[in-house]
């Protein structure tokens, strides 16, 4: 059997991960408190990353609380009875290590890297503030002013920002994805420090977290600190399975306009589509995935070479997906026109690139270029060890588990044309469109508008 050179590029990568150092196994333990613990040997540098996972995110909240995830994770460097506010920070740096965290839709994480004999200073203090955190006034009045000048400071005042808030909020009645991460200032400005003393009090607990370590670590080792920091850690009794919000059939295209002082026009695109956890059949997101990549993966990529060097309709068009989530999302298309085009004009021209790939199915020479560059990527990230915890923490917060990792590289390298086609014309459609434009507007006029 003959390959072309981008099936050879693709198994000299995975020949590497196959027998190098990355291709390790994972051990999985769990505490009698519900704690889970994934540990993953990686023993190339004397380095370690420690990640904590909490099942919880802004797809968690309701209407009034929104932005309390977040706030909550700011104050969690704020002190314990054992530790003051800032001390968790310092002591990792002091030991030449470094800390911080995320929040999401569908999760909030923590995590450190260190030198990996320094592991028990993280478990101490991670386990530590897991169900001993103080919360003082005085912090989280601070704090949530932090949140609200964050908010002002990256959405409201770049208007690329608000533009995509506002289109998500277009996009999702029912489906809390619509609701922003870092809150709606109204929220933001009327939360209470009790809002989050019982948020912490019922998701942050060890039996809705995960615990990932990645690094220059013996698992047997790991488990035995894990046991000893967070094993006498009490669980939550008042977490259930959350009430579904499926987002109810769109029946018709929908279109915002946000004006906002700008120099260019923008647009966003996105159709509703499922991930890996909610399609009906699990080969769709892979063809979803590999679908968002032929259209703008790279320099030769049909909207770069075509639209944006070919045609010059626009100066730049990306196109967002992502399969791993806890309920559907959009394949959002994100297009800039070129100067002395218009906003239709570049719609047009996504719209037209969209309707080729639903009625001619891609040659074999770009999908096998596509899937060299997809799987690539996928394993490249695997380089890291704190990409590898990533991977990993990601899949088991969201509900997939984190054994779906290594079958990625398979079900992309399986995905067909034909099912391309398929994806394409059962997902992008018109009657699940949410368009969202920017429309420029002088400085002038927007502060006679404020």
């Amino acid at each position: 059997m003959s390959i072309n050179r981008y099936q050879a590029t693709l198994l000299v990568v995975l020949g590497f991960i196959l027998n190098g150092p990355l291709f390790a196994q994972v051990h999985e333990f769990k505490l009698r408190n519900g704690l889970k613990v994934l540990v993953k040997e990686d023993h190339r540098a004397p380095v370690v990353v420690a990640q904590i996972w909490y099942k919880v995110g802004s797809s968690y909240e309701h209407s009034g609380i929104t932005g309390v995830s977040h706030v909550l994770e700011h104050m969690m460097f704020k002190g314990t009875e054992k530790f003051d506010p800032g001390e968790f920070s310092r002591i990792i740096a002091a030991n030449g290590g470094r800390d911080n965290a995320f929040t999401s839709k569908d999760y909030t994480a923590y995590f450190q890297q260190l030198e990996a004999s320094r592991l028990p200073i993280s478990f101490e203090m991670e386990a530590d503030r897991m169900r001993n955190l103080t919360l003082p006034v005085k912090e989280f009045k601070k704090e949530v002013e932090v949140v609200m000048e964050e908010r002002r400071m990256r959405t409201e005042d770049k208007p690329r920002s608000k533009t995509y808030e506002q289109f998500y909020a277009t996009a999702f009645n029912s489906n809390p994805y619509g609701q922003p991460i870092v809150g709606w200032m109204n929220d933001l400005k009327n939360l209470q420090v009790d809002d989050l003393q019982s948020w912490y009090e019922k998701w942050y607990a060890p039996n809705n977290a995960t615990l990932v370590v990645v690094g220059d670590v013996n698992p047997k080792e790991v488990f035995k600190l894990a046991e000893r920091y967070y094993g006498n850690l009490p669980r939550s009794h008042t977490i259930k399975p959350l009430k579904p919000r499926a987002e109810p059939k769109q029946d018709g295209p929908r279109y915002v306009k946000v004006k906002a002082p700008a120099r260019l026009p923008y647009v966003l695109l996105g159709y509703k589509v499922p991930v890996l956890k909610t399609a009906e059949q699990e080969w769709e997101a892979y063809a979803l995935e590999v679908l968002a990549s032929i259209l703008s993966s790279g320099s030769s990529a049909r909207f770069a070479k075509k639209l944006v060097r070919e045609k010059q309709i626009v100066a730049q068009a990306d196109v967002g997906y992502s399969l791993y989530a806890r309920q559907s999302e959009l394949f959002v298309i994100d297009v800039t026109p070129s100067a002395g085009k218009t906003v239709n004009e570049a719609i047009d021209a996504i719209k037209a690139e969209i309707n080729l790939i639903k009625n001619e199915p891609v040659s074999q020479q770009e999908l096998d270029r596509i899937k060299a560059q997809v799987v690539a990527g996928k394993v490249y990230e695997k380089d890291s060890v704190f990409y590898q915890a990533m991977q990993m923490g990601t899949l088991e917060t969201v509900g997939l588990g984190w054994q779906r990792m290594d079958e990625y590289p398979d079900k992309v390298r399986a995905v067909t044309a034909e099912q391309i086609m398929q994806v394409a014309k059962k997902y992008l459609i018109e009657d699940s469109l949410t368009t969202a434009e920017l429309v420029p507007v002088s400085m002038k006029l927007a502060k006679k508008k404020n």
